[in-house]
């Protein structure tokens, strides 16, 4: 069986965000860009899949500039087998939405054919959490989202998944093939050793673009303006409990 994988090249999470000075979006000029967190997730959950025998090959794919190629190259240190990039300079007035990345995934799975699909369950540049559901409604599969647990049976072509919900752990049964998204606690992503990163430079990165794959990105939405958000006034100390239920009163208006 084959995994497939998306990952994206987002601005890397320690990173202190700045919106840039024509307020179009946010800069990324010079900051440093790393792998998302939940895609990392996502690519270790599909080696370790890979590991216990439930897949031959684990595929990863990611969409944007030449740059995210760094990205791809990141997953193929961890080890994956190969990779796809599909080509497409972003437009920081109408960024990629989610269906448009979904309808990409889409074309991608439709020509890999891979019995399972991972995402990280959200980008921390956007916080969407919508390319998965949207993915597996338009490939008409079954989905398990925020996923913290993956058990795969070949022989009965089926993935067990526990989610976390309000109320606890739920347990879901997919058939195959489905698509699944990762939360935070699924597992602890691997460091990429010297010798893997130097052997990920011989992999194969298949290009492609938006065109090539018959897919019309064009959107519907238009960033208009990006802004800060205001900053937070200082805090101040009370000297009694009298003080404070006079200001929650008269001053926040909040009793």
């Amino acid at each position: 069986m084959k995994i497939l994988v998306a990952v994206k090249r987002v601005v890397d999470y320690a990173v202190k965000v700045r919106v840039r000075p024509d307020r179009t979006g946010v800069e990324t000029a010079n900051v440093k860009m790393s792998m998302n967190p939940f895609c990392e997730i996502a690519v270790e959950e599909a080696l370790r899949l890979r590991e216990a025998g439930a897949a031959a090959e684990v595929v990863a794919a990611t969409i944007g500039p030449t740059q995210s190629a760094d990205t791809l190259r990141t997953a193929l240190a961890m080890g994956a087998d190969r990779a796809v990039h599909v080509l497409h300079d972003p437009d920081p007035a109408r960024s990629l939405l989610p269906l448009a990345v979904a309808k990409i995934l889409r074309a991608v799975a439709l020509q890999e054919k891979p019995g399972l699909v991972i995402l990280g369950k959200q980008a921390i540049d956007d916080d969407c959490n919508q390319t998965g559901q949207i993915l597996a409604g338009l490939l008409q599969w079954p989905q398990g989202t925020f996923a913290s647990k993956v058990l795969l049976d070949k022989e009965k072509q089926k993935a067990t998944v526990e989610r976390e919900v309000d109320g606890g752990i739920e347990t879901i049964c997919l058939d195959l093939p489905a698509v699944i998204t990762t939360d935070l606690r699924l597992n602890q992503p691997r460091y990429a050793t010297l010798p893997n990163i130097m052997k990920a430079k011989s992999k194969v990165i298949k290009k492609v673009t938006p065109e090539d794959l018959n897919v019309d990105i064009r959107s519907d939405m238009e960033v208009i303006e990006v802004n800060e958000p205001p900053k937070r006034k200082a805090g101040v100390i009370l000297s009694s409990v009298d003080e404070l239920l006079d200001k929650l009163k008269n001053e926040a208006r909040v009793l």
